[in-house]
């Protein structure tokens, strides 16, 4: 279903989808809804709090900054 939504809309992001056993969900705690930075190394290098009222986008931004001045 997840792929039909994507060639439906077009989509040419990296989308990634929860298995059945939520182990995504458990692992990164996105729940209800949540900013992340996925870092160069493939590890998260910024993990904001629930949203929408945890949103700090001027933190994001700073993380995003430093992530991309790495080397």
């Amino acid at each position: 279903m997840a792929g039909e939504c994507l060639k439906d809309l077009k989509l040419t992001i990296p989308c990634l989808v929860d298995d059945m056993k939520n182990t995504a969900q458990k692992a990164y705690a996105g729940w209800p809804d949540r900013l992340y930075l996925v870092g160069k190394n493939g590890k998260i290098a910024y993990k904001g709090e629930p949203g929408p009222r945890g949103f700090n986008p001027t933190d994001l931004e700073k993380a995003i900054k430093a992530e991309l001045e790495k080397k």
